[in-house]
């Protein structure tokens, strides 16, 4: 957060962590994304192969979170065993240590789409083959939303605020920017941020090839997500999780903690148009790229590289352009932008903190991750892109956008330029 910004105290990143279909952790993801690897590939987690889309961008291995007791792992969603493999290594990687003496001040904000869906629709199916008395008591537990948030809070005793967004694929973005205001307003020093999602199920993948969302590029999955090309035809579905842990500058200051970050700006509105497309003329999105730099009082110039939310739909990604050039301007013709969903696909309520987190890694080390696939620019996508492989690049601001169906748009700025 800026300098004098309404929202009081500033906000750092001390602690990443990731799971994804590019990798198990965060160093892997981005020595992936860096590289331009593909994670997409056909779906293996269910019969897939009279679906209209059968490929997703899948977690190679579920992970088996230390922090879990064995008894619990069979019993946990997908999702939340993302979430907490991803926070486990997030607040390893920060050094914060939670504790008697500051548990009450350590929150945990936990973004996702569709929550344990996967675990409800397990259920309604033992319901309906087997009975009501068959039907298992973690339903509802594990079916809610917001129970990767708690359930990090409780293996980790975090006491602090303990919130989930669920804002379709802005969720992890509105987590990272509202837990900054809860720290930036004094009702906690520390938060474990982020979204998870674990969306690769029939009914999800059927229901978004109904809506003819999805990339039908079956027989070359790897070449699928190709956002901004003139031969896109769809995005695919991803699943994982991440998490950052955040602080008061002051916070991480006195504990001695590395930061990689400061959150600087962060913007919020809605299109107000629409249940599910966006507004071909980037209104909203415009204005909330404003407010995001308006809140980290900073130029647009000032922004050194975009990681746009770009999901490789025909209606998505030029008017994500359109938002873009009308609040850059002519720097759009100089500002780098690349879509990391080309190698993951869309991680729907994960997508906004994993782009955030790989974002943040682009400023660390010199390198922006490339848009893969990108043959052909549309020209109704005219950017510098990033385009097929890393661009050597050093930049002290960046900016990650997410966009979710109701119109929902969420905007991030971080920066190193004033720590």
């Amino acid at each position: 957060m800026a300098e004098g910004s309404s929202r009081g105290r500033r906000v750092v990143v001390t602690g990443v962590g990731c799971v994804t279909p590019i990798g198990a952790n965060y160093s892997a993801t981005l020595e992936s994304a860096l590289a331009g690897h593909s994670g997409v590939g056909p779906i293996s987690l269910f019969e897939a192969s009279e679906f209209a889309s059968a490929i997703a961008g899948e977690v190679a291995e579920a992970p088996v979170p230390a922090v879990l007791p064995a008894k619990e792992l069979r019993r946990t969603n997908r999702c939340v065993l993302f979430a907490l493999e991803a926070a486990a290594e997030a607040l390893a990687d920060s050094g914060l240590v939670i504790e008697a003496e500051n548990r009450d001040r350590v929150g945990v904000a936990i973004g996702s789409g569709i929550g344990g869906l996967g675990t409800i629709l397990e259920n309604d199916a033992i319901l309906r083959e087997k009975g009501p008395r068959r039907v298992s008591p973690f339903t509802i537990p594990m079916g809610i939303a917001n129970m990767s948030a708690g359930m990090i809070s409780l293996y980790h005793g975090a006491r602090g605020p303990n919130i989930c967004h669920v804002t379709a694929c802005a969720s992890g973005s509105h987590a990272i920017g509202e837990g900054a205001a809860m720290i930036a307003r004094g009702q906690a020093d520390a938060m474990i941020v982020g979204g998870a999602e674990a969306p690769i199920l029939g009914v999800t993948v059927a229901g978004f090839a109904s809506m003819r969302a999805l990339s039908t590029r079956n027989e070359a999955p790897e070449q699928a997500s190709r956002p901004f090309d003139r031969g896109r035809d769809g995005f695919v579905v991803g699943e994982g999780a991440g998490v950052l842990v955040i602080e008061s500058l002051e916070h991480a200051r006195a504990r001695g903690a590395r930061i990689r970050a400061e959150l600087m700006g962060y913007g919020a509105t809605a299109d107000a148009g629409h249940p599910v497309a966006p507004d071909p003329q980037g209104e909203g999105a415009s204005r909330c790229m404003e407010a995001a730099l308006s809140d980290a009082d900073m130029a647009p110039e000032q922004v050194g590289y975009v990681n746009a939310h770009a999901t490789s739909t025909p209606a998505g990604d030029p008017a994500e352009v359109t938002a873009l050039r009308r609040t850059f301007g002519s720097h759009c013709d100089d500002l780098p932008v690349s879509s990391t969903k080309s190698m993951m696909g869309h991680l729907l309520g994960a997508a906004g903190s994993v782009e955030a987190i790989l974002a943040i890694g682009a400023m660390e080390r010199g390198q922006l991750p490339p848009t893969i696939n990108l043959d052909e620019p549309d020209p109704a996508c005219a950017l510098d892109h990033v385009a097929n492989r890393a661009r050597e690049a050093r930049v002290e601001a960046v900016l990650s956008n997410s966009f979710g169906f109701g119109g929902t748009n969420a905007t991030l700025i971080f920066g190193v330029g004033r720590l």
